[in-house]
């Protein structure tokens, strides 16, 4: 690194670490995802090898997503543009090279628990009792560096970022704690209804209060400097904020509407789920009009394509979501892979294309170097853009082969043969994805250690 790069790196260390962090567990956690679609398409292929079996495959690739390449790519846009918008510097690097050590830790520790059957067995809430105190640990030091620099600041105004960054930090510590139940590190767990109740608040809501806020404060920053124009409606921000809190909290419990849990509770989620309308839109009309008539500002910034390209996906997959709360939608998308088409749509396309975006924008601003390799970032966007839009299509066309056949009352063994082939489509766009994955990591490392030119 020249003098002047070694500058940039001292200033923005924690956001050079997450880079790091994104890029290489974006790379374990697609190859898991890989390695889960294979053994669906060929079940004996991992045979007696019980640390990679599917069960176990599933909840890494799950755990690592979330924790290991979505959430530290956002955090990396943040703790670039946090200080930014504060006109100040962040209150800590140190501490948030450390907590970026201590977030790599618990990963680490999540895989090999995870991979030697170590779990609590509930979805997204797999992990054991230490890895979850870790995850709430790195929460809250993120969120004491992020509100310390606050208090510091010389920006009398806080941006709409900063609102969804910290809202996003301090309330994923909340309920990942309330979700995995750390008050009895035994069993991780209550019992009965009131556990699944408990599970899905949290399940849901470490989608739409750790990724959602994250990546609409990453959006907010990178879209109107990227169009140079400025945000459409500053009062729009704050209602997609504030009624992004208020109803997304409550619509978990339309994953049990088919199980007895009190009905109030039932009308609550479809009501709420419906009523997320009103926050979507008003990200995206304020997203939208922003860069109305200034596309070809985003098609130059390859961050930029990301971030936009991800607000697409949003419409698309909150739009879905709200029909999926619906009894009698249910009875067809429920417990097949109508809904793993959902989940993929929401984390990887927007979520993880604005992560990827984010980084992508930043990269050359933390280095003050060019980005490495513009040419392998418009391929690696194009090779997600394939995967994901694939996913959607073999994915959504296999849960409703799955759906119809099992409302009309046909056993699951003998829906096995015709979703096969879409098991086939979704393993070979599974290696695009993992491809891209790798590519990525070494844009990102090209950028930081081997790229000597410098930002004009």
């Amino acid at each position: 690194m020249t003098e002047t790069s070694q500058g940039f790196a001292r200033k923005y260390a924690t956001a050079i670490a997450f880079s790091l962090t994104s890029g290489f567990w974006m790379m374990v956690a697609t190859f898991m995802g890989l390695l889960g679609a294979t053994e669906l398409m060929a079940p004996d292929i991992t045979e007696n090898i019980g640390w990679i079996v599917f069960g176990r495959v599933r909840p890494i690739h799950v755990n690592l997503v979330l924790f290991g390449f979505v959430t530290p790519g956002l955090l990396a846009a943040a703790f670039y543009f946090i200080p930014r918008l504060l006109r100040c510097e962040l209150y800590s690097e140190r501490l948030g090279v450390i907590t970026v050590i201590a977030w790599n830790l618990m990963l680490t520790l999540a895989v090999i628990t995870l991979a030697a059957g170590l779990t609590q067995g509930r979805e997204y809430a797999e992990m054991i009792w230490p890895v979850d105190i870790m995850v709430v640990a790195a929460f809250g030091l993120v969120f004491f560096n992020f509100i310390m620099t606050v208090k510091n600041r010389t920006e009398p105004i806080l941006y709409v970022s900063v609102w969804y960054v910290l809202a996003g930090t301090i309330l994923t510590a909340c309920t990942f704690a309330l979700g995995n139940v750390i008050w009895r590190p035994d069993t991780g767990a209550l019992t009965g209804i009131p556990d699944a109740i408990l599970l899905w608040f949290y399940g849901h809501n470490v989608f739409g209060l750790l990724l959602t806020p994250l990546a609409a404060g990453v959006t907010y920053y990178i879209i109107p400097r990227a169009c140079r124009a400025p945000l459409y409606s500053h009062t729009l921000s704050l209602l997609g904020f504030w009624s992004l809190i208020v109803v997304y909290t409550h619509i978990g419990t339309h994953h049990l509407l088919q199980v007895p849990v009190p009905t109030w509770l039932k009308v609550v989620a479809i009501v709420d789920s419906i009523g997320m309308v009103i926050p979507v839109m008003a990200f995206l009309i304020n997203i939208w009009y922003t860069a109305r008539g200034r596309l070809g500002e985003i098609h130059a910034d390859i961050g930029a394509k990301f971030v936009f390209t991800g607000t697409i996906w949003y419409f698309f997959v909150s739009i879905q979501g709200s029909m999926m709360s619906l009894p009698q939608v249910q009875r067809v998308t429920h417990f097949n892979n109508w809904v793993v088409a959902h989940a993929h749509i929401g984390v990887l396309g927007f979520a993880g294309m604005i992560a990827l975006g984010g980084l992508y924008y930043v990269l050359p601003r933390i280095t003050g170097k060019p980005l490495f390799s513009r040419l392998l970032a418009d391929f690696q966007y194009w090779m997600v853009l394939i995967g994901i839009t694939g996913f959607m299509v073999v994915l959504t066309i296999a849960g409703l082969i799955q759906g119809q056949a099992w409302l009309n009352g046909e056993t699951i063994y003998r829906v096995l043969a015709p979703i096969h082939p879409y098991y086939v489509a979704r393993a070979a766009l599974g290696l695009i994805i993992f491809s891209s994955a790798m590519i990525g990591f070494y844009n990102i490392i090209g950028t930081l250690f081997f790229n000597p030119g410098e930002a004009k």
